[in-house]
């Protein structure tokens, strides 16, 4: 089994508004850089949709470390918050429904499908990790890169 590294960051310019994410994978000395935008959203939507593409990405099971600076992310796995969200019929321990409920079903089946292992790290977020400063680059270019096709001028 492959052993991978992710590292993730999601980004919104307003929130909610146009947003991206942004990717990488490191499996030994390969690296695979991956970004995308939607129109109307939000930073934790963004935060949420970057593992759930990067994890798409994967052609085989994989041992996986999901490095993001989201503490929304990786308490919602390491904190065990998911569990407690399903158990409770995708309620909050206040019984407010859980937001994002979509893509946290989406990131579930995700995470394990093909036999995936896959732990969640918090990162440090605008600090001195390369990986994660990266990530943040890719997904606010993703989010110029969409505003800018906005302003093109439509061909004949």
């Amino acid at each position: 089994m492959k052993d991978i590294v992710i590292y993730t960051d999601g980004a919104c310019s307003g929130n909610p508004g146009p947003g991206g994410w942004g990717a990488i994978l490191r499996y030994g000395t390969h690296t695979k850089e991956m970004s995308g935008y939607v129109a109307g959203t939000t930073n934790n939507r963004m935060e949420l949709m970057g593992v759930i593409e990067a994890l798409a990405a994967l052609k085989e099971p994989c041992r996986v470390t999901v490095c993001s600076d989201s503490s929304y992310l990786v308490n919602a796995f390491e904190k065990g918050w998911l569990e407690n969200w399903q158990k409770n019929g995708w309620k909050t321990a206040s019984k407010q429904s859980v937001e994002n409920q979509d893509l946290w079903q989406i990131l579930l089946i995700a995470v394990n499908r093909r036999g995936h292992e896959v732990k969640f790290v918090k990162v440090p977020g605008h600090a001195d990790n390369e990986d994660n400063n990266r990530c943040d680059t890719l997904a606010k270019a993703a989010i110029q890169a969409y505003l800018s096709s906005l302003n093109e001028p439509e061909g004949d």
